[in-house]
């Protein structure tokens, strides 16, 4: 009896053994690797999303021991304050000027170059990209350069005709429009790169069957090819807002600083503006948290069409 009763103990301890060492494998060992990144995560992206959040309940100048509670305050100025409301219009107006410039233009002229000129792709892919290699302030300093009203090569070219440049920095609208000139040199030729390689992967035998039935190239591109670039399409459009608006915020420090009187300053500068500039830190952590918001539901979007339809299709 005693030597049967210690062969089931035997039996169920080799049974067991493998199986919490398999358990430990599989489900704590994996946790173990995702720990430093995930402490990373929680001290450089949580808490300071949550304190953000909490802050915007607040009016605090960074300074004071104390802060006053003020509730939904900070959210309602945003709609309600002039300052706020011409920020959110700049930003609007941005975001239409990006979308122009760095997704509607890159698609026209990559559709161009893969349908109609279908040769050297790859010296206009390097000609394009080769101002996405500088950075942003030098950009920022040679449209300053360029578009100098007084001694700027335009402006000297512009002379020799009889006309003048306009002093551009004076005005909101005009500066809007060099800045998201200068955003464009920048990621014009990225946003060209990732259409045109889109294109690429479309079926050749689908365009093949379509040449051959003698329909139309813009009805091929507006039926076919359009739709079937959805994704990448959808993807670029994101990454232009998201992107865009971050890359603004070099060449609007450089050159105007948000002026003349707010009239150049976008969602992300003002925000920078009212925390480290105003010490309005409480209407900062208000914008900051709009900002957040409006990016995580264009992620949501990005993985709806994009991910998704990767999904759909595996």
């Amino acid at each position: 009896m005693i030597s049967n009763n210690s062969q089931v103990k035997s039996k169920i301890a080799s049974r067991s053994g493998p199986k919490s060492r398999d358990r430990f494998r599989y489900r704590v060992k994996p946790l173990l690797y995702f720990l430093p990144s995930a402490l990373l995560l929680l001290v450089f992206i949580v808490v300071p999303v949550g304190y953000t959040f909490y802050l915007s309940f607040f009016n605090w100048n960074l300074i004071a021991p104390t802060k006053e509670f003020v509730g939904l305050q900070n959210y309602i100025s945003i709609l309600t304050d002039p300052i706020n409301q011409k920020v959110m219009v700049n930003t609007l107006i941005y975001i239409g000027l990006l979308l122009i410039l760095n997704f509607i233009f890159p698609y026209l002229i990559s559709l161009i170059v893969n349908f109609f000129i279908g040769k050297m792709k790859g010296a206009y892919k390097i000609l394009f990209f080769i101002p996405s290699l500088f950075s942003l302030v030098v950009g920022a300093m040679l449209f300053s350069w360029i578009l100098n009203p007084v001694s700027g090569p335009l402006a000297l070219m512009l002379r020799d005709f009889g006309m003048k440049l306009p002093q551009w920095t004076n005005s909101g609208a005009m500066a809007i429009v060099v800045i998201c000139l200068i955003t464009n040199w920048k990621v014009f030729g990225y946003n060209f790169i990732l259409l045109l390689t889109g294109l690429g992967t479309i079926p050749k035998n689908i365009l093949d069957a379509a040449a051959l039935d003698g329909i139309p190239k813009w009805r091929v591109i507006w039926n076919i090819v359009l739709p079937m670039n959805r994704g990448v399409a959808v993807y670029v459009l994101i990454l232009t807002i998201v992107q865009g608006l971050q890359y603004v915020f070099t060449p609007l420090n450089v050159i105007t600083q948000g002026g003349p009187d707010y009239g150049s300053s976008n969602l992300l500068y003002h925000t920078y503006l009212n925390a480290f500039v105003l010490y309005k830190t409480g209407n900062a952590s208000a914008l900051a948290t709009v900002t957040l918001i409006i990016f995580l539901v264009l992620l949501l979007v990005e993985m709806k069409f994009v991910e998704g339809r990767h999904q759909d299709g595996d």
